[in-house]
């Protein structure tokens, strides 16, 4: 039996979980509200405090889905208590982060800024000139949108400029050596 999938879900004080109809899980918590479809074979069995998903059969499928599904029901309701972020650096002379309302933008070394806009999910902070952080309820949407950011300019190896995650380690490579005669 899958080792992920059979650990219980612990459902803290504050959240509310239910199965609605076509197999969605819809989970309220203090932080947002969020829904997820999960697959129709998996058992998802939500008692008092506690949420557990089973599989029906041994078939490699149902095996595959299993900790899939666990996975994304546990990352639902950890989003909508703690949250999800996602820490960008910004480096390079002349490279920032500003923020203004709900924009965010970057001057990156492009012939314009580069511009991003919050959404009802994702929050963004920029509490140096240097380092972004993406908040929100769903694990997949801030992952994609602190992607996009990144997209914008990645890290190049000679001189370490550009966008990067905090936990991101670039390998430096030597630049050009002088002509030998």
């Amino acid at each position: 039996m899958s080792r992920i999938g059979r650990a219980p879900i612990t459902v803290p004080e504050g959240v509310e979980i239910e199965m609605r109809e076509g197999h969605v899980v819809h989970v309220k918590g203090p932080k947002g509200e969020l829904e997820q479809r999960v697959p129709e074979r998996m058992i998802v069995d939500i008692r008092a405090g506690e949420v557990r998903v089973s599989r029906p059969t041994d078939a490699k499928d149902d095996r595959c889905k299993h900790g899939l599904t666990r996975t994304l029901v546990n990352n639902m309701v950890v989003g909508v208590t703690e949250q999800f972020r996602k820490r960008l650096e910004v480096n390079g002379v002349g490279y920032r982060a500003a923020k203004s309302g709900k924009t965010l933008t970057l001057t990156i070394g492009k012939s314009h800024p580069v511009t991003f806009s919050e959404t009802d999910e994702i929050k963004v902070e920029v509490p140096t000139p240097n380092e972004i952080v993406v908040i929100g309820c769903d694990k997949q949407k801030v992952g994609e949108f602190a992607a996009n950011i990144r997209k914008q300019r990645p890290v190049e190896p000679y001189k370490g400029k550009g966008i990067k995650y905090d936990y991101e380690h670039v390998r430096r490579k030597e630049g050009k050596t002088g002509s030998k005669k």
